[in-house]
């Protein structure tokens, strides 16, 4: 078996992406006073190839420019990791962050 990543094998685990259709993606971060804050994109998942590194992939396509977008999600200090749900979500992700008094951005 191959090593993907830090990762051997195949399937789900090593690379694998979201079916077509709605998604929102989810940071957690940490702002400069050290409070949690999320950080919530929605746009389409497509059905375009992945790559073949071993990764967790997902082609996704945002109501933004993809330059405007990771604009402005870098300006937002995310971490390197997301998770993407089915869905347009980034409302109930809003009333969780109120609900635990974290802060929660949507690009």
């Amino acid at each position: 078996m191959g090593l993907y990543h830090g990762k051997q094998g195949t399937g789900v685990s090593v690379e694998a992406k979201v079916r077509k259709g709605p998604i929102t993606t989810l940071n957690l971060t940490q702002t400069d006073e050290g409070r949690l804050k999320l950080i919530s994109g929605e746009g389409d998942s497509t059905d375009r190839p992945i790559m073949q590194i071993g990764n967790t992939q997902t082609p996704v396509k945002f109501r933004m420019h993809p330059d405007e977008y990771l604009a402005r999600w870098f300006a937002e200090a995310p971490t390197h990791h997301c998770a993407i749900a089915v869905g347009h979500n980034a409302g109930l992700c809003a009333k969780v962050g109120a609900l635990m008094h974290i802060a929660h951005v949507t690009l």
